[in-house]
């Protein structure tokens, strides 16, 4: 986004700060960031700074435990969020939903007015929660060298269209154009709409407009639509006639058609770059770089708030949490100055969140067809993945199927010179009995997912299963074998990935992994690297 159409946005918003909810700024910290924070001193003061770690006292306010302990009468504090004119919140790719939930909650209800969230997220995926950018207007991309840096905006020139924004007349042309729009886009949100036409009312109250014009729809929509597209608009021809496909453009320029291919071209303009290459990517749930799902913990990890709970010698008491919980009661329980009487049930239990262990359990296709085909890139792909996985710190296991079974051939373990000692010791030959490598990978899954693992199936094979589950040499039978396993998988939530080594892509094994609701990768004439970047990838997802 170039600096004048980013400082154009921030004066939308100073113009009409709770209609238009914040911003989400992207940016790396440095010189062209800190040169745009300088104007933020245009939006309603006072500016508070809030960090992902505050806890609900500090922002929302609570009991105030010495004051309360020193008076013996229950004592509030306020939090930072108390008379704040706008919130400037760090690190927001950092937030957990449940704190994006309560900010979001807060905005719903008039105590926050105006966010800005800064986004310092390095990767695509390192995004704030959904649930707060939702309530923002705008989403500021600040990838420009310093050298574009120019004039912040006139705060003279804001105040007057602040003080002229209720003048400013809307259409209903304007508003069927932006829902329209919205439509066209996929965009299945209220606020988007909303957004739009108050961003459209702010630009023509900032260029001394009495009535909402086309170039102030075309600015709004490029500003606050354009990054919340999903889709392309359809255009549909084939239920136009030929003399309705051969008419000339309406003569009037307020037609509303013609209105909404303008708005619409401006829009299409301002894509983000790569995101409709985003939209419609598979997604598997758990995915991340090198790490395991989140879960919830009693004794390590980030901490999280306290519940209340019983003291079982496995947890620990949070002390200061249960102090709260106590202090308003000590008039009823008749305590003494200075003195506090804590109940069983004040009881508040400390609360972590850490990221469990991945496990990648290698399921490898050995029978005879894969080893005249493929077999041996298979293998090369596999040492390239365990040494990644050994840089992560992740757990592999690995499962071999050729003849009539599938074999365990090592358990989980961080051993990567026992695992590559047992795959380069893997022979090929025999039949395929898919099935039963699947089942053999599902079980160690199964498993490893009670001990608190993320468990990850990757199968490795040309789908040419021609062996059932009970040892039969039976093709239709090993399919109908192969997707109950499949479906298995899919009802335990185990991740997985399908690597097709066949010389062309194989419907069945696509059809497969939509069974298991896994990621499908056909890797025709791919070697080893080929292979292992295309997991990673996968995994990274």
């Amino acid at each position: 986004m170039s600096w004048d159409r980013a400082t154009l946005a921030l004066s939308l918003l100073a113009i009409d700060p709770t209609g238009l909810g914040g911003a989400n700024i992207r940016a790396r910290s440095g010189p062209v960031r800190d040169a745009f924070l300088e104007a933020l001193g245009i939006l309603p003061a006072p500016l508070v700074k809030l960090h992902p770690a505050m806890d609900d006292e500090t922002l929302f306010g609570g009991i105030d435990l010495t004051q309360t302990l020193q008076s013996g009468t229950l004592a509030l504090q306020q939090g930072l969020l108390a008379g704040c004119g706008t919130a400037v919140l760090t690190m927001g790719d950092r937030c957990e939903t449940d704190l994006a939930a309560r900010l979001s909650l807060a905005m719903d209800d008039a105590r926050l007015s105006t966010l800005i969230v800064l986004d310092e997220g390095a990767d695509e995926d390192e995004t704030p929660p959904s649930v707060l950018t939702e309530r923002l207007a705008f989403h500021i991309t600040l990838d420009l060298p310093v050298r574009d840096v120019g004039l912040l905006p006139d705060a003279y020139d804001i105040a007057r269209a602040k003080r002229d924004l209720p003048s400013v007349a809307t259409s209903t042309e304007a508003i069927t154009t932006l829902v329209s729009l919205c439509v066209q886009l996929g965009i299945d949100s209220q606020r988007p709409a909303l957004f739009a036409l108050r961003a459209a009312r702010a630009h023509a109250a900032l260029f001394l407009r009495k009535t909402i014009e086309p170039e102030d729809i075309e600015v709004a929509a490029a500003l606050t639509l354009a990054h919340r597209a999903t889709q392309l608009p359809q255009q549909d021809e084939a239920e136009q006639t030929p003399e309705e496909q051969d008419a000339p453009a309406p003569s009037d320029p307020q037609d509303i058609g013609q209105l909404e291919d303008r708005v619409l071209d401006a829009v299409l303009a301002n894509l983000p770059a790569g995101l409709l290459d985003q939209i419609g990517a598979h997604g598997a749930v758990g995915k991340g770089a090198g790490a395991g799902a989140k879960h919830r913990g009693n004794r390590r990890g980030r901490p999280k708030p306290a519940r209340a709970g019983r003291l079982t010698g496995r947890n620990r008491l949070d002390l200061i949490a249960t102090l709260r919980t106590a202090a308003p009661w000590q008039k009823l329980r008749n305590a003494s100055k200075g003195h506090v009487k804590v109940l069983p049930s004040d009881f508040q239990i400390k609360q972590f969140e850490e990221k469990s262990d991945r496990l990648l359990i290698f399921t490898v296709d050995a029978s005879g067809s894969a080893a005249m085909a493929r077999l041996g890139e298979a293998k090369g792909a596999v040492e390239l993945l365990l040494s990644e996985a050994y840089s992560r710190r992740d757990h592999v296991s690995l499962v071999a199927f050729r003849g009539e079974t599938g074999e365990t051939l090592l358990p989980p373990t961080r051993s990567l010179v026992q695992t590559k000692r047992r795959l380069a010791a893997l022979p090929g030959g025999g039949g395929t009995p898919l099935a039963a490598g699947m089942n053999a990978a599902m079980q160690i899954a199964q498993t490893a997912k009670r001990q608190g693992m993320s468990p990850c199936i990757v199968i490795l094979t040309d789908g040419r299963a021609n062996i059932a589950l009970d040892g039969r040499p039976d093709r239709p039978s090993a399919c109908e074998d192969s997707e109950t396993i499949a479906a298995h998988i899919r009802a335990n939530r185990l991740e997985s990935i399908v690597l097709d080594l066949g010389n062309r892509p194989s419907a069945f094994l696509s059809g497969l992994a939509r069974k298991m609701d896994g990621l499908y990768v056909p890797l025709p004439r791919a070697d080893a690297q080929k292979m292992s970047g295309a997991v990673s990838a996968a995994l990274a997802e």
